[in-house]
């Protein structure tokens, strides 16, 4: 029986074109989660992992690799699963099918560039933000209190201005002012 299963990352996106491509490949059963692929946790991919029974002629399809896992370990990890229980796996977009010799093969080429190319793009991200940090760039969201508003509000408080008050005439909430003024009376 082959089993389809269908993911999504997010709620804005739709299964449609992922449980055609599965219906036009004889999936009899198709399971559909939204899940970020890089959660290992998806209980609906367990659910289907589940429902394949060993030693018959089930085979797990998915429109893509990458529906499945995002690592090439947990990958590895559900691929071994299903060998060992003598259940087929097939790709459609990577016309990858495990129950040829072929198919195994080109299925362990695939998966490790493909981890090959996340490890790059890690490697380009954190070498930008080091060279960022080397340039005086940080990052993030910016402060809310600078060295103007700060003075500003010790001038307001020295005068008597209540610290609600204070913290309102700067655009901060009362708790930024305090972790930015211990000590601050209240």
């Amino acid at each position: 029986m082959n089993i389809g299963y269908a993911r999504i990352s997010t709620d804005t996106q739709t299964h449609d074109a992922q449980i055609s491509a599965l219906k036009a490949a004889g999936c009899e059963k198709i399971f559909t989660e939204t899940a970020s692929g890089a959660k290992r946790d998806r209980p609906v991919l367990a659910e289907a992992l589940k429902y394949l029974r060993s030693n018959s002629d089930d085979k797990l399809i998915v429109f893509k690799l990458d529906r499945v896992a995002r690592s090439l370990p947990h990958l590895i990890d559900t691929m071994n699963d299903l060998n060992e229980r003598e259940i087929g796996f097939q790709s459609l977009t990577e016309d990858i099918n495990t129950s040829t010799p072929g198919g195994k093969l080109l299925f362990h080429i695939l998966g490790a560039i493909s981890e090959f190319e996340r490890d790059l793009i890690r490697e380009r991200t954190q070498a930008g933000l080091k060279a960022a940090r080397a340039k005086g760039r940080i990052g993030g969201r910016p402060r809310q209190m600078t060295e103007d508003k700060i003075n500003a509000v010790r001038e307001l408080l020295a005068t008597g201005t209540p610290v609600k008050d204070a913290a309102a005439a700067v655009g901060v909430s009362v708790p930024t002012l305090y972790r930015w003024l211990p000590g601050t009376s209240r």
